[in-house]
């Protein structure tokens, strides 16, 4: 092969992999934002089983009626 086929080859293969890199970044891109949006949801329904949970153990607590 003469050097300038094998230098055109080298900067196709660049090109395709340039492209490929763009693509999987815009993929991670992507990606974390559906994280953060997940780990929101996730510490928003943290918290309300937390306020279910102490308003439910609250009334588990009640002092049984005197016939027991």
């Amino acid at each position: 092969m003469e050097m300038e086929q094998r230098i055109a080859d080298l900067e196709t293969r660049l090109a395709f992999q340039d492209d490929t890199v763009q693509a999987l970044n815009d993929v991670l891109v992507e990606q974390q934002k559906v994280i953060e949006r997940l780990q929101a949801q996730v510490e928003v329904l943290a918290r309300r089983q937390a306020e279910l949970q102490s308003t439910v153990g609250g009334e588990s607590e009640e002092v049984p009626p005197p016939h027991y």
